[in-house]
């Protein structure tokens, strides 16, 4: 039976956790620090929980502005046109 090269046990409810030690592990990669991160990488990214939460904001927030458009544009639509007879 093949072994795993990764020696931590991680809880399975922690799956970014998981890629980030499976990227330590197997391939040496290391979270950058904070000074290291410059211009919109400083707000957005993957490796701060200040980075992830604003990710995550952007994201809502870009839905909430499409859904708020579609449905002005759909009301613009249905507005009925009187007759002029």
């Amino acid at each position: 039976m093949p072994t795993s090269p990764v020696k931590t046990r991680i809880p399975l409810t922690s799956f970014g956790h998981m890629i980030t030690e499976v990227k330590k592990q197997l391939f040496g990669i290391e979270a950058p620090a904070s000074s290291e991160l410059t211009g919109w990488r400083k707000y957005f990214n993957s490796y701060t929980l200040q980075g992830r939460r604003n990710s995550v904001l952007a994201t809502y927030g870009v839905l909430v502005l499409s859904a708020a458009v579609y449905m002005m544009h759909r009301q613009n639509k249905k507005e009925p046109s009187s007759p002029t007879a």
